[in-house]
């Protein structure tokens, strides 16, 4: 049934993205490449933006679950491609789930003395049971979260800014010089991990099948949460490296809340609890997305058929979610933080590549589109191709 609107579209979208990204990986961006990070995330930002014209285009011609899997299928008629593309979306979006789980716990911690294993357990298996309530509920949960998180970066910006003309007047050290290698090496090496601080709008495919209007609302949704993303991060990178020497932001449990805690003088306490809501958030988010496309592989019969199962009133696919629920558990206990960001940037990338090229396939074959289907320039596909193939090569080497 098509429920969501725009508005369910844009705040789910951005609360998948920014909880995914600046409350967590903001110290480790610092570390790489020091007051550069900034420009990683807008060179990160481009990226993304060629490959969302292809999503517009495909989610507009095939508003269906488990979408990157049924685009691939439509390109190639590969059922062993169709299914790995299926299996390499669950991955990446549990490896990015178990990587906000993984962040949250230095935030918690300000909170809870415990032991790191008993929160990552409770918060998984809370966050788990939101995501079983029906799908208007946990995404309208979802967004009230998104407004909370957004809210803090919006803080950190207006007490960053109040500060005076020093975000202004610093800004020249944003970008290394051009013949830098070493600083432009470490911007490449910060790019990659901002790609993951991107990763989510891109699940707004996922739910298609559930927007009212998919074809206007869709692009639109998918646009306006890569803006608002991107112009978020950029101010909230720039201010925390302003503020906080790189080093020893790389070093803190709760950068956000240390960023916050200088310009403020407050307790790390008051952004701590505005950084559990984002990250906790960023794990329903991902958990609704990875249910979804399990559930939607085996209605297509690509995977058992058991994933199929709903909720007799909640109308959500429960034994997906379950299984979504144990991936990122066990993916949160056994790998390190900064491995997952990598490792989930590496499977976006490598979908993204997927995507491009199917799109590609498809208008070679002068297929036709829905009436008010949205339609991208023709060399996008193939400019998003390019950057993100080079994304995945440069993984390898930063």
């Amino acid at each position: 049934m098509r429920r969501l609107t725009l508005t369910h579209a844009v705040l789910y979208g951005v609360g998948v993205t920014i909880g995914a990204g600046i409350y967590v990986l903001v110290g480790i961006a610092a570390g790489r490449s020091g007051m550069h990070a900034p420009l990683g995330f807008l060179i990160a930002a481009v990226t993304m933006g060629l490959t969302a014209a292809s999503f517009a285009e495909l989610g507009t011609r095939m508003p269906v679950s488990a979408s990157e899997a049924a685009y691939v299928d439509a390109a190639f008629g590969r059922r062993w491609l169709t299914v790995a593309i299926g299996l390499l979306v669950v991955a990446s979006a549990a490896i990015s789930a178990a990587t906000i789980a993984a962040g949250s716990v230095g935030y918690l911690k300000v909170f809870l003395p415990l032991p790191s294993a008993w929160i990552v357990v409770g918060v998984i298996l809370s966050m788990g049971a939101i995501a079983c309530l029906a799908t208007t509920q946990s995404v309208a949960f979802a967004g009230v979260m998104t407004l909370i998180e957004v809210g803090g970066l919006a803080l950190v910006v207006a007490a960053g800014l109040a500060q005076g003309s020093e975000a202004i007047t610093r800004l020249p050290a944003m970008v290394p010089a051009a013949l830098d290698g070493a600083a432009w090496v470490a911007v490449g090496s910060t790019t990659i991990i901002a790609v993951f601080a991107f990763i989510g709008f891109e699940h707004l495919v996922n739910i298609a099948e559930e927007l009212r209007e998919p074809s206007r609302t869709l692009p639109r949704a998918l646009f306006i949460t890569l803006g608002v993303t991107t112009l978020l991060y950029m101010l909230v990178v720039w201010i925390s490296v302003i503020t906080v020497p790189p080093d020893e932001l790389a070093e803190a449990a709760a950068p956000l809340a240390l960023v916050f805690q200088r310009l403020t003088g407050q307790p790390l306490v008051y952004m701590s609890l505005i950084a559990i809501v984002a990250t906790l958030n960023g794990i329903v988010v991902h958990m609704i997305m990875i249910a979804r496309v399990l559930y939607g592989l085996a209605k297509q019969g690509n995977l058992p058929e058991h994933l199929t199962q709903v909720h007799r009133t909640a109308r959500t696919p429960i034994v997906a979610t379950a299984y979504a629920i144990a991936a990122i558990l066990i993916l949160t206990l056994a790998v390190p933080l900064e491995g997952l960001a990598d490792l989930a940037a590496q499977g976006t990338m490598m979908i993204f590549a997927a995507i491009n090229l199917a799109l590609i396939v498809i208008k070679q074959r002068k297929e036709p589109a829905p009436a008010g289907a949205f339609i991208c320039w023709g060399w996008l596909p193939y400019a998003g191709l390019a950057s993100s193939s080079l994304m995945l090569m440069l993984s390898a080497f930063v």
